[in-house]
């Protein structure tokens, strides 16, 4: 008796374990909602609410013409997506479209998002892009957005992709404006690789090499070639910088002898992208006004 008794606890014990397993499993499979479909602003400053009423506070305004991801419909409201910010819009001032087909900017908001043939978690892998890549949606199919542009023709699930009315960026746009900040942030989460110019992986000088040749400038690979190239026109003060602007800095204890030991992109608000090799390193913001970089900043090159 006490043998089957025994054998029966283990049973449940065994059944309780799965069924902890299967939830843990359903609850990290439950992530952001998928999107059901898609809409279009008609009239400007509609008001995306915190929550689905008319005197919930407003997180922000939406424009006219912006295409709105749409994640579900209640009570006359419509929870909705767009530029990263979630929330409610009144049915009363906005429309799910039917259409599956559209064209319109997006950016990936998680690290390591894979881009399949098609749209299911059993289709090929045919891609895996960074945070904060920018990709072009032209479509939706049971809530998987469909993609095309510089990382080829595939699928992503739409709650890993933010719909987002910047404009996608054009290799060949004008260096020195925001268009090449735009075009770097795509690459925020690559590893720091050494010897590394590809988005695959890049160090320093491989990263500002491999941005600029995208807009028609060819630089050297290494951070005291870039400064000593006569390119465009050197600046000294960080109050000169401008966004897109190459930085430059030299760390006695890392140049070997050489001019510079790290190179980055100014971005703007005294900060830079750049791919650092420190532990939490990869292309990663970091800010010039105070400490590492501000100590052992050589300056910038505006071209």
């Amino acid at each position: 008796m006490n043998r089957l008794a025994g054998k029966a606890a283990k049973i449940l014990a065994l059944t309780l374990i799965t069924m902890l397993f299967l939830a843990i499993t359903a609850f990290a499979a439950d992530g952001d909602p998928l999107v059901v479909g898609i809409g279009k602003t008609t009239g400007s400053s509609l008001r995306l609410r915190s929550e689905p009423s008319l005197d919930a506070s407003v997180i922000t305004m939406l424009d006219k013409d912006w295409i709105i991801a749409v994640l579900s419909e209640e009570n006359g409201w419509y929870q909705v997506a767009h530029n990263g910010k979630t929330g409610y819009v009144s049915a009363d001032f906005f429309t799910k479209d039917e259409a599956t087909e559209f064209e319109y900017y997006g950016r990936i908001n998680a690290r390591g998002v894979n881009v399949r043939a098609e749209g299911n978690l059993d289709a090929e892998i045919v891609n895996n892009l960074g945070l904060n890549s920018g990709v072009t949606v032209v479509g939706i199919e049971n809530g998987w957005y469909k993609i095309t542009g510089q990382y080829g023709d595939g699928y992503v699930r739409s709650d890993y992709i933010s719909l987002t009315n910047e404009t996608p960026l054009t290799p060949g746009a004008s260096v020195g404006d925001s268009n090449i900040v735009d075009f770097a942030r795509q690459f925020l989460g690559t590893r720091y690789a050494y010897g590394g110019a590809a988005p695959g992986g890049f160090d320093c000088s491989g990263f500002t090499m491999y941005v600029y040749k995208q807009f028609g400038v060819s630089l050297p690979h290494s951070a005291t070639s870039q400064w000593q190239s006569g390119l465009g026109t050197r600046v000294y003060s960080l109050g000169e910088l401008q966004p897109g602007d190459l930085v430059f800095f030299n760390d006695p204890a890392r140049n070997a002898g050489k001019a510079c030991s790290h190179a980055g992109i100014y971005v703007g608000g005294g900060q830079m992208i750049h791919s650092s090799s420190s532990r939490s390193g990869g292309v990663i913001y970091s800010d010039l006004t105070d400490g590492y970089y501000n100590t052992y900043f050589v300056g910038g090159i505006h071209i």
